[in-house]
């Protein structure tokens, strides 16, 4: 099994999520020390900013499949890049104008004026971070389809340096508006070593990445597969919130105790993660059935074992680790005796993860579109009846359940599809050379 390139590629991408991670507890730290205020600011417009940053994200995945056939004629995949750059753009200027207008969404929810107004320039900056961050045009994914995932760990440790760095400077003096200036400066810095690994790549430091005319025809067929990406995405984010405060309506311990287990769960699903992104581009370089279901068998086993081994470690430490979390003992209890619950729902997160994003490298996403939508919608009718029958730990077996179903959907698709190997669309054609040096 072709564990040894999965390994390669998903412990950079690992490492880069547990760095990314850190510049967002910084920030937490920071605003929290400065006024409440600010910190329920910050809260509220990232409430706006994760699913606008998760739209892009997911456009940007979906060029994988299209670009790792061509690992061996990096430069090939040129014209796949400036397409991409032109749908990323188009997603970011519309999740840049929703987060825009994070003001006029507080004040219609009826947010206390003073966290309307504590807000600044908060949300035009991380409108305008969300645009930095559209333009990178996905060069760490191209790095990650070209199988050199190392480099996107430097474009992440240059990002979190620089948050970290600009937070302490900037937000005791500026508030939430320190925190959106060292956002964007941070996402520049990062885009820029991005881009530098990415022109050190053989065959493409030589011609421009810029978008030159559009090719309509090969975007929409890379929208086709990172649109419903980000759909997955923005779904998952919408019922989970519902969850949260169906969490919530059980009571003050409760809430706080789910909000513990979420960070939890957050830790332990990170390598699984990990390991699905890096299938995709093994995935879509693979030509025979046998091969695909044989990367995507060796991606379960390692994201099984990630996720496995972060749950023992809560099983056998959860005590002491959730009080770093509160200093509730109450909150903590409860969290505890929610821990094997936690552990299974992470393990069949981890195996659904590992199969949607096999079908992503199969160019089949539409079909993890549907899934989520059924999965995630019943989840969404259900939680808050059973939290009000069932309590918490009836929310936590709801989303074991949620996640099984994600496991038979997902898995019978890419069954399915990878049995079709024969009949999927091929990668888009590479240009003549001319026009892959023009822009």
């Amino acid at each position: 099994m072709p564990f040894r390139p999965l390994l390669s590629s998903a412990v950079p991408l690992f490492l880069s999520m547990i760095t990314s991670m850190v510049g967002g507890v910084v920030f937490t730290i920071a605003l929290g020390h400065h006024a409440t205020e600010s910190l329920a600011a910050f809260a509220l417009s990232m409430a706006v900013l994760g699913p606008a940053t998760a739209a892009v994200a997911g456009s940007l995945r979906g060029m994988v499949p299209f670009i790792a056939p061509h690992r061996a004629d990096p430069a090939a995949a040129l014209p796949i890049l400036r397409d991409a750059r032109w749908l990323t753009l188009t997603v970011g200027t519309v999740g840049a104008a929703l987060v825009a207008c994070v003001p006029l969404i507080a004040r219609v929810s009826g947010t206390p004026a003073e966290v309307v107004e504590a807000m600044g320039a908060l949300p035009w900056l991380l409108a305008l971070y969300v645009l930095v961050f559209a333009s990178s045009g996905g060069a760490n994914s191209v790095l990650v389809a070209l199988g050199r995932s190392r480099q996107v760990l430097w474009s992440s440790l240059t990002g979190t340096v620089v948050d970290i760095v600009l937070t302490f400077a900037l937000v005791p003096v500026m508030g939430p508006s320190g925190a959106g200036l060292a956002m964007v400066v941070s996402a520049l810095a990062s885009t820029q070593v991005s881009v530098f690994c990415l022109r050190r790549v053989p065959g493409l430091g030589r011609f421009s990445q810029w978008p030159g005319r559009p090719r309509v025809t090969e975007i929409v067929r890379l929208a086709r597969v990172g649109l419903p990406l980000a759909g997955t995405i923005l779904i998952k984010f919408g019922v989970l919130a519902v969850v949260t405060y169906a969490a919530a309506r059980t009571g003050l311990i409760g809430a706080a105790a789910h909000a513990v287990l979420n960070s939890a769960i957050g830790l332990l699903f990170l390598a699984a993660l990990a390991v699905a992104q890096a299938s995709v581009p093994e995935v879509a370089r693979a030509t025979t059935t046998a091969e695909v279901r044989r990367v995507n068998r060796a991606a379960l086993i390692l994201g099984l074992s990630g996720a496995g081994l972060g749950g023992s470690v809560l099983l056998l430490f959860g005590e002491w680790i959730f009080r770093l979390f509160t200093p509730d003992a109450a909150v903590q209890a409860l969290a505890l005796s929610l821990v094997p619950l936690l552990v299974v729902s992470t393990l069949a997160d981890a195996a659904q993860a590992v199969m949607g994003f096999g079908l992503a490298g199969l160019k089949r996403s539409s079909w993890s579109l549907a899934s989520f939508a059924v999965a995630y919608g019943l989840l969404a009718v259900a939680a808050h009846p059973v939290a009000a029958t069932w309590g918490l730990t009836g929310l936590w077996v709801a989303l074991i359940g949620n996640n099984v179903t994600l496991v038979v959907l997902q898995g019978s698709g890419f069954l399915r599809h990878s049995a079709r190997l024969g009949d999927l669309a091929p990668a888009i054609p590479a240009p003549p050379a001319r026009e892959r040096a023009g822009s």
